[in-house]
């Protein structure tokens, strides 16, 4: 990770994305750009009613300049597609076309605090033929039965 501890000013960051409708777009980006911090599970947002676009200041803090950049690429994607009309969604191959184009990525890196490293896996074994059952979630035991001898099922772990 190559986080900062500031992030940049919202004038920068207006900047930043200005210049960058105009590098890649060939057009302006004539509305505005801030951050807000009550986003949780999404880099940025593009807001259809106004224009403007949302930056989650914690994409620059956990993963530095080079992440904020391609999220607003992503957003002026939405946002030039939306202003001519064309199909803007993440479904709309006109939308996936510009983010191949403009070399925006699809996705914001992860900015889930807990990421699990491996999810937690529950055995069950059956009692008769001793087959053993991994899943993620819980199976209720008096309820279901061995797929291969129709055994009882028993928790292992």
């Amino acid at each position: 990770m190559t986080g900062r501890n500031e992030n940049l000013s919202v004038k920068d960051l207006q900047e930043l994305t200005e210049s960058l409708s105009i590098q890649w777009f060939q057009k302006p980006f004539i509305h505005q750009v801030t951050y807000n911090s009550r986003l949780r599970t999404t880099g940025g947002r593009y807001m259809l009613a106004d224009h403007s676009i949302q930056v989650n200041p914690i994409v620059e803090s956990r993963y530095g300049i080079e992440e904020v950049i391609g999220v607003l690429k992503h957003e002026l994607c939405h946002y030039h597609l939306h202003i001519e009309g064309r199909g803007y969604k993440h479904g709309d191959q006109d939308f996936k076309e510009l983010l191949r184009v403009t070399e925006s990525p699809r996705y914001c890196k992860s900015l889930n605090d807990e990421e699990p490293l491996t999810k937690v896996m529950r055995l069950y074994t059956c009692t008769n033929c001793g087959l053993l059952y991994k899943r993620k979630r819980r199976v209720d035991t008096r309820k279901f039965r061995c797929g291969k001898c129709r055994g009882k099922l028993e928790t292992t772990l």
